[in-house]
């Protein structure tokens, strides 16, 4: 495979203090993953020789000024600073969130330009990156503003992909940011995206309730009687295989959640909490609905075992190959509809 047609991949370095530059080395100590892709890492060769150092990492990497200098079959580091910076592995500290934000700044201008293919992110502390140029409250929210759509952030394992209909917002906030034009718009999100990202032609999806046991016909409140479950209908009027309101406690407890190709939660920890109960440190998560395909590792920073040698590379590996797999299925789906578009135009002319 020429330079041509191997796939860029983008890596933001996030938090140097936490696991993320750990976890990324190695991935790239497989010699393999350089059959799947081209990695640049935004970033500092001075960082990564005092990771490697510190860390005993044997990964020769090629230093690089511009991405269109990166070499296929090498571990490429595009150099943003020259300065002199601090490493305190397992420490948040506020030289680590400046660079942290530097990487995703330079590598999402990188995305939105085409310079990269796809983008995967390590993980970020929400609070140290927080400055006058980031005042998001994660990722997802950054990305939005940076690149077009309208964003879905979707946890997925290989028999789970968990959407939320509202994200990293105050659970006292949750209720009343719940409308039938959000429930809508994130439906059409996630039913585009397993169409055109993930191939699957019908797509059925799922709606958690908001209230313990969807409310229990008023008990507990009224949200999934009055607004839920007629938005719901109105969706599968328009022809798609949309079900719910269910109770996700039982929903998840009794497995139902295979059933389905896709499923919304309404908050945060009511489809994250499962989703890293039932896959953690398999997981990816994925920012659908954009014009560009980001993934990530489904972890944290994870201080506490930063430097230790103890973080497991299994999750970055897979935001790897799930961004590169989302990334090839969304070409074929534009290509094959274009070509459909233009035959069709062609017979009409006819």
């Amino acid at each position: 495979m020429d330079k041509s047609e191997k796939i860029t991949l983008g890596i933001s370095i996030g938090d140097f203090n936490g696991v993320g530059i750990e976890i990324i080395l190695k991935t790239f100590l497989d010699k393999r993953m350089f059959d799947f892709c081209t990695p640049v890492l935004f970033g500092s060769a001075k960082l990564i020789t005092a990771y490697k150092k510190n860390m005993d990492i044997n990964l020769l990497f090629n230093g690089i000024r511009q991405v269109d200098a990166a070499i296929p079959g090498k571990f490429n580091v595009l150099n943003l600073w020259k300065d002199e910076f601090e490493v305190n592995l397992g420490i948040a500290t506020a030289e680590s969130g400046k660079y942290a934000f530097l990487s995703l700044e330079a590598a999402t201008d990188a995305l939105a330009k085409g310079e990269i293919d796809l983008l995967v992110t390590a993980p970020i502390n929400k609070e140290n990156i927080q400055s006058s140029a980031f005042k998001f409250p994660g990722h997802t929210e950054y990305l939005e503003s940076k690149l077009k759509g309208k964003s879905l952030m979707i946890l997925m394992s290989d028999t789970l992909r968990i959407g939320l209909i509202t994200g990293h917002i105050p659970v006292s906030k949750v209720a009343e940011s719940i409308t039938p034009d959000l429930i809508k718009e994130k439906v059409a999100i996630l039913y585009k995206s397993l169409v055109e990202d993930f191939a699957i032609n019908k797509p059925k999806i799922a709606i958690l309730g908001l209230n313990p046991h969807c409310g229990d016909h008023g008990v507990i409140g009224t949200e999934d009687d009055e607004m839920i479950r007629p938005t719901i209908a109105e969706i599968q009027n328009e022809g798609k295989l949309v079900y719910g309101p269910y109770a996700a406690d039982g929903f998840f407890g009794s497995e139902s959640y295979k059933n389905f190709d896709g499923i919304l939660a309404m908050y945060h920890d009511q489809g994250l909490a499962p989703f890293k109960a039932l896959s953690f440190g398999e997981g990816v998560n994925f920012t659908a609905g954009l014009n560009k395909v980001r993934t990530s590792p489904d972890h944290g920073t994870a201080y506490d075992i930063a430097g230790k040698d103890l973080a497991n590379i299994n999750s970055f590996k897979e935001a790897v190959f799930s961004g590169i797999q989302i990334f090839k299925t969304r070409r074929e789906y534009k290509s094959l509809t274009e070509n459909t578009l233009k035959s069709t135009h062609q017979k009409e002319n006819r």
